[in-house]
């Protein structure tokens, strides 16, 4: 069973930036697609961006393109996503999560493993 663990969540102010951070138990992390959600207040839950198992591909919702870049370091077991120029509509609980095999979108229900999220505001 693989866990996640998100970190890395806090306050800033608009045009700040924060790096998240996803980790993962499991030997068999290298074999994961892993994508980043974000739940804002009232809102459905949308996706952000994903990466291939070996990192060489990524996805991003137009929303954060330019602004965000997402790595992986599998030798840590850990996804990383790096937000950049923040505002106030990037505020919400952001998931790591996990699914078996190569890259194919944004889809929440594709994906079996989930963190518990951490918040990030993004406010004056």
């Amino acid at each position: 069973q693989l866990q996640l663990v998100e970190s890395g969540g806090g306050l800033v102010q608009p045009g700040g930036s924060l790096r998240l951070s996803c980790a993962a138990s499991g030997s068999t992390w290298k074999s994961y697609t892993v994508g980043w959600f974000r739940q804002a207040p009232g809102k459905a839950r949308e996706g952000v961006s994903c990466i291939s198992p070996g990192g060489g591909s990524t996805t991003y919702a137009d929303s954060v393109k330019g602004r965000f870049i997402l790595s992986r370091d599998n030798a840590q077991n850990t996804v990383y996503l790096q937000m950049n120029s923040l505002k106030p509509e990037d505020t919400g609980i952001y998931y790591c999560a996990a699914k078996l095999g190569g890259l194919s979108g944004l889809q929440s229900n594709e994906y079996p493993y989930w963190g518990q999220g951490t918040q990030v505001t993004v406010s004056s």
